[in-house]
Order: C-alpha cells, then sequence, then structure tokens
C-alpha cells in the first residue's frame, strides 16, 4: 500500500521519508488511530507534536495559515487514493488515541447498519455528533469496506473545495471526504449548485452537534430581525443530507462489544472509567485533556501555555474556520495571561508554552492541533465546556485586525447569531469593503438590528432594487431582502408602510413558495404584527389567530414560531388583564421549558408579562419584572442590545409611574449615554428616553403609552 500525505503544491513528502527524518519510533507512534473526529483533521494525525513543522507547507512567521491553500490529500506520487489506500482512521479525521500503540481495535457501533443503508442510497450522508462521539471513525470503517474501491477525496481547507468537487464530479466512483462539515460552509463553501454536479458523488460530512444546532428552529429563533441569505442557504443545503445522529455515551450492547477488547490496556481504561464519559471520548484523553488545561494556570506550572490555549479556544468560538499561526497565538494570548496574574503566575517562556499544549502530557493529543507551517487549532473538545463566558474583546478585535474578509465573514455571521450586534456590523463590513460575495444583506441586516433601521431600510432598499433587475421580484433571494426591508421600513416608525410591502409579500411568496412554507409563515406573523401596530389589533388578532392554526398544523406546538404566535395573539386579542396574564404565564412556561430561560423568546415572553403589568396598574410589579428583564438582557445581549435598551426605558417608566422620580432620572440618563452612542439619530427609543425625561418627576398614572415594541423575528 503507498502511503499517503497531502500536498497543495507539486512538493509532496512521503511518510518513510518523514519518519526517518524525525527518526524512528516517535513519528510511527504518532500514527495510532482512534474513533473520534477531529478538530482541523490535517490529513495524518496533526495532533502529533513529533512531527509538527513537516506535513506543511513552510509559510512565513505571522503570515495567515492556509492562504490561498488548495491542498487535497494525496498518494507520495500526487494521485488521488482510493479508499482501500487510506488505511489509517486518522487520515479520514479521526483523533489519535490517548496512548501510543497499535490503533485500537474499531468496534461497531449502534448506528454502523444505519449508516451502511444510507450509504446505499447514496447521495450526501452526514453523522452528527458531539466532539470525540467517534463520528469520523464509524464513517471512516462504514464507508471503506463498503467502497473500497472509490476515490478518497478529501479536501484539507476550505480553499481546496472547488478542486475537489471538480475531481469528484469527474470520477466514476468517488467520495467526498467533508470531515468537520462546519469548515467547509459559509463564504466559498460547499453550495446547493456543487452539490447538484456530484449526482454519481458519494458525499460522506461530519459535524460536530453544537454547530448543527446552528441551522435548527431553535437557532432561528435567535436571529433577531435575520433572515440571512448565508444562513438560508446553509440550512438547506444541510436539509439535502441523511442525517444520523451518534451518541457520545455508549449503549450497552457498544460496551460488551468492546469487553471483548478489553486485553488492549486504552479499551479496558476506557471501560473502567464507567459511563460519564463515552469510550471514544476517553480513548483521546478529552476529559483528561480538560482537566490538565484548567491545572495548568496555577502558579508555576504552565499558565502561558494555558492562555494560548484559551486564544485559541476563543478563536473557534468566534468563528475562525482555520487555524491561528504561531506569531498570531503569541500576540493574541497576552492579555489572558495578564487576567489571570501575569507575572505572578511564573509563566513559562513561550515557546515552552506551545511545547506544552501541543503535545500535553499524551504522546499523541495535544490541547492544540497543528504545526509551526500551517497553524494550530484548538481540539474540539474543549469546546464542549458549558456556559462559557462570551468571547472577550481584546481577541476579537484582535483576531478581526488579522482576518482575511472571508474569515471575517464567518465572524460576522456568529456574532450576529449570538445576539453580539456592534461585532457583527464590524465584522460584516470589513468582509463586504473585502468582496466577499454575500455579505452585503446581512451586514444591512446587522445595522438594522444594531439600532439603525432607517439606515437598514435604505441600503435594503438598493438591494431589492437590484435583485429585481437581476433576478426578478419573485425570486427567493428577492423575496428574502423585500422580507427585511419591509420589516426594517417597520421598525423605523412607518407601520403602515410596513403592514402594505408585507401584505404584498405574502402574496409573492404563498405564490412562489406555498402556503406552507415557512418564510410564507414568517411574512404573514410579520403583516399580523405590523397590522397591530398601525392601529388595527383586532385585525392583527384575526390574523394570527389563523396564524396559529396554520403554524400548529405545520410546524407543531413545540416550534419557536408557534409560541411567537401565541404570544402576540395574546398581545392583541381583546382579553382580560387577568386572562391574559393567566395565558402568558403558561406560555412562559412552555418556552422555558422548550428553548430555556435565555432564549429570546422566552425573554419576549417575560417583556409582555411585565407589560401587562404596567398597563394594569401594577407599577410595583412592573418595576422588578423590568429591573429583572433588564438585568438578564445585559447579561445574554448586552448593555447596548436595542431590547435590552428597550427593557430599560420601561424599567424607567415603571419607576415614574411608582413616584420613584430620582432613581428614574439617573436610570433614564444612563439609558441615554449607552443608546446614544449606537442608535441612530430620531430612533424611537431615543425618542421615547427623551419624553420619559422630560416627564420627570410625573406622578404614577399619568397616562404613559404602553408599546408592545417588539417584533418577533422576521
Amino acid at each position: 500500500m503507498p502511503a499517503l500525505l497531502w500536498s497543495g503544491t507539486g512538493r509532496t513528502r512521503g511518510w518513510l521519508g518523514y519518519l526517518g527524518a524525525v527518526g524512528l519510533g516517535a513519528g510511527a507512534l504518532a500514527l495510532a488511530s482512534l474513533w473520534t473526529s477531529g478538530a482541523w483533521a490535517t490529513g495524518i494525525g496533526a495532533a502529533v507534536t513529533t512531527l509538527s513543522g513537516l506535513l506543511a507547507e513552510r509559510l512565513a512567521p505571522g503570515d495567515p495559515p492556509g492562504a490561498g491553500a488548495a491542498e487535497l490529500l494525496r498518494t507520495p506520487a500526487g494521485r488521488i487514493p482510493r479508499l482501500r489506500q487510506v488505511d489509517r482512521p486518522e487520515l479520514a479525521g479521526a483523533h489519535p488515541a490517548e496512548t501510543p500503540g497499535a490503533a485500537p481495535a474499531y468496534i461497531e457501533r449502534d448506528a454502523a447498519p444505519r449508516l451502511r443503508a444510507a450509504l446505499a442510497g447514496g447521495g450526501f450522508v452526514l453523522v452528527v455528533g458531539e466532539s470525540t462521539a467517534g463520528k469520523s471513525r464509524l464513517a471512516y470503517e462504514v464507508t471503506r469496506a463498503r467502497h473500497p474501491r472509490h476515490a478518497f477525496v478529501r479536501p484539507l481547507s476550505r480553499a481546496a473545495l472547488p478542486e475537489a468537487v471538480r475531481i469528484a464530479a469527474r470520477r466514476r466512483r468517488a467520495v467526498l471526504w467533508l470531515d468537520d462539515l462546519e469548515d467547509y460552509l459559509g463564504a466559498g463553501g460547499l453550495t446547493a449548485a456543487q452539490l447538484a454536479t456530484l449526482s454519481r458523488t458519494l458525499v460522506v460530512a461530519t459535524m460536530r452537534v453544537q454547530e448543527y444546532r446552528r441551522y435548527d428552529a431553535r437557532e432561528e429563533s435567535r436571529l433577531t430581525g435575520s433572515d440571512r441569505d448565508a444562513w438560508r442557504a446553509q440550512r438547506d443545503l444541510l436539509q439535502r443530507a441523511t442525517v444520523l445522529r451518534l451518541a457520545r455515551h455508549w449503549s450497552p450492547e457498544e460496551r460488551r462489544r468492546a469487553a471483548a477488547h478489553q486485553a488492549d490496556p486504552r479499551i479496558g481504561a476506557a471501560l473502567r472509567a464507567g459511563e460519564r464519559f463515552g469510550i471514544a471520548e476517553v480513548l483521546a484523553a478529552g476529559p483528561e485533556l480538560r482537566a490538565s488545561w484548567e491545572n495548568a494556570w496555577a502558579p508555576g506550572t504552565n499558565p502561558r501555555g494555558a492562555a494560548v490555549v484559551a486564544a485559541a479556544v476563543d478563536c473557534r468560538r468566534a468563528g475562525l474556520r482555520r487555524p491561528v499561526s504561531r506569531e498570531w497565538l503569541r500576540a493574541l494570548h497576552a492579555p489572558y495571561l495578564a487576567a489571570r496574574g501575569g507575572g505572578d503566575l511564573q509563566p513559562e517562556p513561550f515557546a515552552a508554552a506551545m511545547d506544552w499544549a501541543c503535545a500535553c502530557a499524551y504522546a499523541t493529543s495535544g490541547l492544540l492541533i497543528g504545526n509551526h507551517g500551517q497553524g494550530y487549532t484548538a481540539f474540539d473538545y474543549l469546546l464542549n465546556a458549558p456556559g462559557p463566558e462570551p468571547v472577550p474583546d481584546h481577541l476579537w478585535r484582535g483576531l478581526l485586525a488579522r482576518v482575511e474578509p472571508v474569515d471575517a465573514y464567518d465572524m460576522g455571521l456568529v456574532a450576529h447569531q449570538e445576539g453580539r450586534l456592534p461585532r457583527a456590523v464590524e465584522a460584516l463590513t470589513r468582509a463586504h469593503r473585502g468582496g466577499v460575495p454575500g455579505a452585503e444583506l446581512p451586514l444591512a441586516i446587522a445595522v438594522g438590528d444594531s439600532g439603525r433601521p432607517r439606515r437598514a431600510a435604505a441600503d435594503l432598499a438598493g438591494i431589492v432594487r437590484r435583485r429585481e433587475d437581476r433576478l426578478g421580484p419573485r425570486h427567493r433571494d428577492t423575496l428574502a431582502a423585500r422580507h427585511q426591508l419591509a420589516f426594517f421600513t417597520g421598525e423605523a416608525g412607518d407601520d403602515r408602510a410596513a403592514a402594505a410591502r408585507f401584505a404584498e409579500l405574502a402574496a409573492d411568496t404563498e405564490a412562489v413558495l406555498g402556503p406552507d412554507h415557512p418564510d410564507t409563515l414568517a411574512t404573514r406573523h410579520q403583516l399580523a404584527y405590523f397590522t397591530g401596530e398601525a392601529g388595527d389589533g383586532r385585525g392583527a388578532a384575526r390574523r394570527l389567530e389563523r396564524l396559529l392554526a396554520d403554524r400548529l398544523r405545520v410546524q407543531g406546538p413545540r416550534h419557536p414560531q408557534t409560541l411567537a404566535t401565541r404570544r402576540s395573539l395574546i398581545w392583541y386579542r381583546a382579553t382580560e388583564p387577568a386572562e391574559a396574564g393567566r395565558q402568558l404565564a403558561v406560555l412562559l412556561a412552555d418556552a422555558e421549558g422548550l428553548l430555556g430561560p435565555d432564549d429570546p423568546h422566552t425573554l419576549a415572553v417575560r417583556s409582555s408579562l411585565a407589560a401587562l403589568a404596567a398597563r394594569s396598574g401594577r407599577a410595583a410589579e412592573a418595576t422588578g419584572a423590568w429591573a429583572a428583564l433588564a438585568a438578564d438582557r445585559t447579561r445574554v445581549l448586552g448593555a447596548e442590545h436595542p431590547h435590552t435598551v428597550y427593557a430599560r426605558l420601561e424599567w424607567a417608566r415603571a419607576l415614574i409611574a411608582e413616584g420613584r422620580a430620582d432613581e428614574a432620572r439617573a436610570l433614564l440618563a444612563r439609558v441615554l449615554d449607552a443608546a446614544g452612542r449606537v442608535l441612530e439619530p430620531g430612533h424611537r427609543h431615543l425618542r421615547t428616553a427623551r419624553e420619559l425625561a422630560a416627564t420627570v418627576p410625573a406622578p404614577a398614572g399619568s397616562g404613559f403609552v404602553v408599546r408592545e415594541a417588539e417584533p418577533e423575528p422576521p
């Protein structure tokens, strides 16, 4: 069997040469394979630090790794291998095992029969699971056994994807291998058009469940005001796949199969670890590596190494889809170290920190994966820590200043989805100015969501005109832009014009996509909302009643948008306050159970409850509710998010109603200071703040109008 390597330009290096160069066993042991998918698998166990720097094209120190690269996995002769030649799972992206030695035996997972059936059907197959669940090993073993003569076309970066698609489409029998599919989505990534050219090609992919969840209904509800082209295109692409889910924890039957191999000390130790962790998770040393990272902050151990790992982890969390150079890590880690104590921690030299982070205490797994030439990425298991703090500003700004426009696009979409709107605007602006296709619409949406709806509406009007001229008024891309234009027209203060636009759009969307399409239902929701905001509450309620019946039929009672329609219907329906409060309380319990306490829809229900208390004259209750909501929105969305500003304004209104003028005045001053920095002049929140400030100290019950000012996501 010929040895395999990966290559980008004409220079190729064979494994035998590498092993001779590094002298023996350490390199050979690096080939030990395991059952889990890699974070950014560089084709041959990039976690191996003994081979660091040998497997990649050389880049000058400080150059962004992978820029313009087009690497594919190839044989030493430069050919695309057949699957039978790919005789090591790490070549398919599997993590190496915790300890060196011969590869652990493959133990069949319960999902294997389903995967075989999916492969028999051809097309696009996606294995989804947590880090170190065993996705890549399962996919590799089953696919290789079934299609040993198929060409194994594996791009090793997003830049290499077009060439990989071209090669795969020309082969009569080929597998396009996309380990960590999330790295191949976004600008320059896999498209439906490319997928259509692969009618004879089997596309096999893996994806971490945390990334896959970005495209489910719950995550869609987080896109406050966003119906982004890019997100929709990626979601639609994923919906074309046959999806198999792989559990991290092994079933009793899987553990019985593993017990037959417990003579291997690694498998035996994994079985003895009990059921807290999955077997593959233990073999990959995931829990041990995380503990090693946490312990390294202690003075005199490896605090600089821990800071380097923290920077690499946050680069991934910020949306960077490729490795980070050594020089970038040198610059980006310093604030993490300083925040923990700096010199008082007795940090080791940077070179020693990098050696520790890459090798740690294990011969074939490290906290950082990669090498000097191609850069480093954090072991994906580290991204699974529960409840992490937001990516700090110093990392965000330091990273954005260094990345390419296509990376800024990815970072902008992640920031927008997480509600970090100023970051989204900053990153998408850089992407748009850098000529990234498709950045124009998400940038306009982020601008509007961040508090500049008039600017967004003006930009979107231009986008709509250009799309109508190029594609026609009823093309799906044009409909998406028209939807956003209508939404931000209303957010800019013209509710009647927004309702008129949505009425026209609803007819066109239904004609093109059908009455039950999610976009049609979303358009009907916005039509009802702006109908109500324009003064026709009864008309809004009638529309929402019909919409709720259709959502229940099409999407079911647990769908986030069904909950959103219930909320709006309760608000606009002419119901006694006590009954409306009861219905909202039931809805809040449903939202917290289905979506969690910090989901935007859950927070919106709490907003309606607080507004209802104010409207009913229960000023003290309203004050407490708005104060708590403002605190939670500040924590989740930040102090300058328009929804946070709105909650703080209503908190001030409730304080005024209670006669607590001094507290209200101080709060309004803080709101005006924060909101004035981000909201465009004339924004309705700024007008409200000034109007309220002018009334202080107004007595309770002075006639303030409570506006339900939080539209549902379009």
